[in-house]
């Protein structure tokens, strides 16, 4: 194998596609801002600067490995070097706002300016002040403290296929801003929120509601109902010490409890909703010359991708709400029963690992009555910092369990944390058998993976369903062409926006987000699916018992809905 000696140490090499990928291999971490592995090579922040025997300097994350080479990244010349660059960056930084900013404690360039003990900013800030942009109801984009890493820009074009954003002007004038600077509620954002992912500091945020829920807490008079994601219950036990990926999702309803929510219910009994209902609309499409193929409608962002965009392919859409739309649709009308309700109002709170989700809430079609169906949408990483402010810590809580009668959901439910995991809920439904062995073959089957596109083939009675899993929107822009043209074709086709699925979701907290964060996160929900129970969502009695009982009649109205 080829060999480099980096820092007076050989380290081998083989597949790696940089320099810096090697330092990292070797365990030195240099700086970075704008280098991101899943996104094309930008080098524009040059903090991974590194220096060769001859004195030569040069950007590790645009530099190929060689056989023999001799590296530097730690002398005094790029000490020296990289305090500078980050001064200059600060220099030009809103900076009268970090002790308030949303990202303060998470901010990348804060963390930067601390590790290189900066402590005096020579230069002053001459940029004019912007607006902000807060027309989304999930982002906000301030360019004041933008630093031009075009981190959110190769997201946005490179995974997602979307293209909001780009660079403008030239020089000391550039910005990162929306063609015609036009504010983001009226280009093509479809709020998946991974630009606020990728950015390293507060120039994209998401809206917080933490405020009014903190509100509703404290009001006597109103019941604050709440429902937790799959996904969740994966991504922010780390930030207590616990081991990447643990589901928690019981220490969760237990700080929720102890905050205040009056119920806490798991989302996952709104996903094995979603399955009985997106089961049935499949089999009666397929069995009955329906529009097919079929897409899945759990994801904002992709729905709103094709009703912005793909206006064609509308009637493709499942008519089928959200798992968060279903499970607000029927508690809010459990609840509508006076004798449920003790005579006070009752708020739904949604803990999501999607900034869509925020949006979602806010369509026309979220409403049951007249009256939305989820009042407030907080991401995961709000939820954190929320428990984070009331002074707990996850580590130490015991474990509860969600309240009844909506509290109990199956491992098909579970797994709608990751990409591919509405799918394989449709095949345990579809399967007549329970057994371990069927449910083995059904994840062997080829829908799960970390591929953005699995195509495979099921027997279902005298016929081969042709299925297609898809994350990322980029992906699915390419395989909505092709289908199109006419160059393939399935029967069911699932979407989820962002790569991995909800596990890497626009809410989810940044902390610890490195190498093997996706794959911690997805192991996790597995071992959900794993430890549950009931696998299968018909399976589960207390859906079965609402479809006996409570939902006579009412299926329509609050399961499903139209897109326009």
């Amino acid at each position: 194998m080829p060999v480099m000696t980096i820092d007076g140490r050989k380290v081998a090499f083989k597949d790696e596609k940089n320099v810096l990928s090697v330092i990292r291999k070797a365990g030195i971490n240099i700086p970075t801002l704008c280098y991101q592995p899943e996104l094309s090579i930008y080098g524009a922040c040059r903090l991974c600067t590194v220096e060769d025997d001859k004195g030569k300097t040069f950007a590790s994350c645009s530099e190929r490995p060689r056989d023999g080479m001799v590296i530097y990244t730690n002398t005094a010349r790029l000490r020296k070097y990289r305090k500078l660059i980050v001064e200059l960056l600060l220099g030009s930084h809103c900076r009268t706002s970090c002790t308030t900013c949303r990202e303060n404690g998470e901010c990348k360039l804060q963390e930067l300016t601390h590790k290189l003990g900066i402590r005096n900013i020579r230069f002053e800030n001459y940029k004019p002040e912007h607006e902000l942009d807060m027309s989304s109801p999930s982002i906000v984009r301030d360019p004041n403290k933008c630093i031009l890493c075009g981190n959110c820009v190769r997201v946005c074009e490179e995974l997602q296929g979307i293209g909001v954003l780009g660079f403008a002007h030239r020089g000391t004038d550039s910005m990162v801003i929306p063609a015609f600077n036009k504010p983001l509620t009226e280009t093509q954002c479809v709020n998946c929120g991974q630009c606020r992912v990728y950015c390293p500091t507060g120039a994209i945020t998401l809206w917080s509601n933490k405020t009014e829920v903190w509100e509703y807490l404290a009001d006597p008079s109103v019941r604050v109902v709440a429902q937790v994601a799959p996904a969740v219950r994966v991504a922010i036990g780390e930030r207590f010490g616990l081991p990447k990926g643990k589901s928690i999702i019981g220490r969760i309803v237990n700080a929720m409890h102890k905050m205040g929510f009056d119920e806490v219910y798991d989302t996952t009994f709104g996903a094995d909703l979603t399955i009985m209902e997106e089961t049935q609309e499949f089999v009666d499409r397929l069995e009955n010359g329906g529009t097919l193929p079929l897409f899945t409608s759990c994801c904002p962002a992709w729905v709103k991708l094709l009703t912005d965009q793909y206006k064609d392919l509308i009637p493709h859409i499942s008519t089928c709400r959200s798992p968060q739309g279903m499970l607000s649709a029927v508690i809010k009308e459990y609840y509508r029963d006076p004798e449920r309700n003790d005579g006070r109002r009752t708020v739904m709170v949604s803990i999501m690992p999607c900034s869509a989700k925020k949006a979602e809430a806010k369509r026309p079609n979220s409403m049951t009555k007249g009256e939305p169906d989820t009042d407030i949408v907080l991401t995961a990483a709000e939820l954190l910092q929320m428990i984070e402010e009331y002074g707990l810590d996850l580590s130490t809580l015991d474990t509860e369990a969600c309240d009844m009668p909506f509290g109990f959901g199956s491992g098909g439910g579970v797994i709608f944390g990751v990409t591919g995991g509405v799918t394989e809920a449709v095949l345990r439904r579809l399967s007549p058998s329970h057994s371990g062995g069927a449910l083995n073959l059904i994840a062997q089957s080829g829908v799960r993976g970390y591929e953005g596109v699995k195509e495979f083939s099921i027997p279902y009675k005298n016929m081969e369903v042709k299925i297609c899993v898809v994350s990322g929107l980029a992906n699915a822009r390419r395989v909505l062409e092709r289908i199109q043209k006419g160059e393939v074709q399935y029967h069911l086709v699932e979407v989820m926006a962002c790569t991995g699925g909800c596990v890497m979701g626009g809410g989810q907290p940044t902390y610890g987000r490195r190498t093997g964060t996706q794959l911690a996160r997805t192991e996790g929900i597995y071992a959900a699916d794993s430890s549950a129970i009931i696998k299968k969502s018909d399976e589960n009695p207390l859906i079965v018992n609402l479809y006996n009982g409570f939902l006579q009649g009412k299926t329509h109205e609050l399961l499903h809905n139209e897109f326009y």
